[in-house]
């Protein structure tokens, strides 16, 4: 069984984002980049179905930049067996990677597809219920367990409601929700290790597919700053000010 995981570079969640003075997107120059939180999940998952025995090969993509490339080169650190790093070298919006992924995988003819749930840049939460769309896959999203069987795969994804239980047929798209597991470091030799593993290049733009942007960014804006709080001396002063300055009561 094989498994194609899909990883993102995004800025790391401990940095503090700045936007750029004209308004049209962040500062991502010397900004330390990372690997999508939820992607190192779907990572973490697929090295342990592969050591439990379940799976024999792990392949790690992603699309993006030159500097892309370090993200699967993490993964193979972690575990995975190959990577693949479809050049891309200005943003591309969930449908077009969904595209890029469909290639992929008529490529390597994966039993599932892993994928973190969302990305923390863009925030879509798209790219993997759109690849099962046009894929015509079942897919489990916000999956925090997952039961591989011989011909199907059980998860359980969080709702509003609390937990659900699936059991859906293979091949199929699964996004991994950050309580599905605790992603590993890699460690030094592994690092070195990787190093020596294979990364597959493909062009974008040499796919044969749209992958136009349909959607146009006008402005970036940082939050208005909130007001400083003030010290209340009694319970009948909250109520007060609750219900007279702010009128939520």
């Amino acid at each position: 069984m094989k498994i194609l995981v899909a990883v993102k570079r995004v800025i790391d969640y401990n940095v503090q984002i700045r936007v750029k003075e004209d308004g049209t997107g962040v500062h991502t120059d010397n900004v330390k980049m990372s690997t999508n939180p939820p992607d190192d999940n779907a990572i973490e998952e697929a090295v342990k179905l592969k050591e439990s025995g379940k799976v024999k090969e792990i392949v790690a993509v992603t699309v993006g930049e030159e500097k892309a490339q370090e993200t699967v080169r993490k993964a193979l650190a972690v575990g995975a067996d190959r990577g693949i790093h479809v050049k891309a070298d200005s943003y591309i919006e969930p449908l077009g990677i969904a595209k890029i992924l469909k290639k992929v995988v008529e490529k390597e003819k994966p039993d599932m597809v892993f994928l973190g749930k969302q990305a923390i840049d863009d925030d879509c939460n798209q790219t993997g219920q759109m690849l099962a769309a046009i894929l015509n896959w079942p897919q489990g999203t916000f999956t925090s367990k997952i039961n591989l069987k011989e011909k199907t795969v059980e998860i359980v994804r969080e709702i509003d409601e609390g937990l659900e239980t699936l059991e859906i047929n293979l091949p199929a798209v699964i996004t991994c929700d950050l309580r599905l597991n605790e992603p590993r470091f890699a460690s030094l030799p592994n690092i070195m290790k990787a190093k020596k593993k294979p990364i597959d290049q493909m062009i974008a733009k040499d796919l044969g597919i749209d992958i136009k942007n349909r959607i146009q960014q006008l402005k970036v804006e940082e939050p208005p700053k909130r007001k400083s709080g003030i010290k209340v001396s009694s319970v009948a002063e909250l109520v007060s000010k609750l219900k007279n300055e702010a009128k939520v009561i």
